[in-house]
């Protein structure tokens, strides 16, 4: 059943703890859980949203790039679900942009990120990943990553 998902807004410890790991990605709850973060990151015009977001401490979160009244210049791209994900490398460039953020309404910082970044993540179905994302995509998966305390 896709559903909108309410979006923990800043001050909300769950922003503050590290994500678990997700074992069993192929479960019917983590499964309604990427559908409803596909349904509520394009609801409210984002381009990423995270578990932590919507009170789920996991390591998942969606890429939804394309462009939308928040980001009207975003490349498309299909909503990806990442889970588990892991930074492999990254540029030596750093880039800086404007970045709005879901659990932050009506602000946005100047924030410098890695140019490109390799990574690897499984995907819903259970299959590893390995990609490059460049630019705005690797600026959208940088944000969700390290906001959410994955990596720490």
């Amino acid at each position: 059943m896709l559903r909108y998902l309410t979006i923990t807004q800043l001050g909300n410890p769950i922003l503050q703890q590290k994500a678990a790991a997700i074992d069993n990605l192929l479960d019917a709850d983590c499964q309604n859980l990427i559908d409803s973060l596909i349904t509520t990151v394009q609801a409210a015009h984002g381009v990423g949203i995270a578990a932590p977001q919507v009170a789920r401490s996991l390591r998942l979160f969606i890429v939804a790039s394309g462009p939308n009244p928040r980001y009207p210049d975003a490349p498309m791209m299909p909503p990806t679900a990442v889970i588990n994900p892991r930074i492999l490398r990254v540029s030596e460039e750093m880039v800086k942009g404007w970045e709005g953020c879901l659990s932050v309404p009506n602000l946005r910082g100047f924030v410098p990120r890695h140019q490109w970044i390799e990574v690897a993540y499984c995907d819903r179905n259970g299959r590893e990943i390995r990609q490059l994302f460049r630019d705005f995509v690797a600026r959208i998966f940088q944000h969700e990553l390290t906001h959410r305390k994955f990596w720490v």
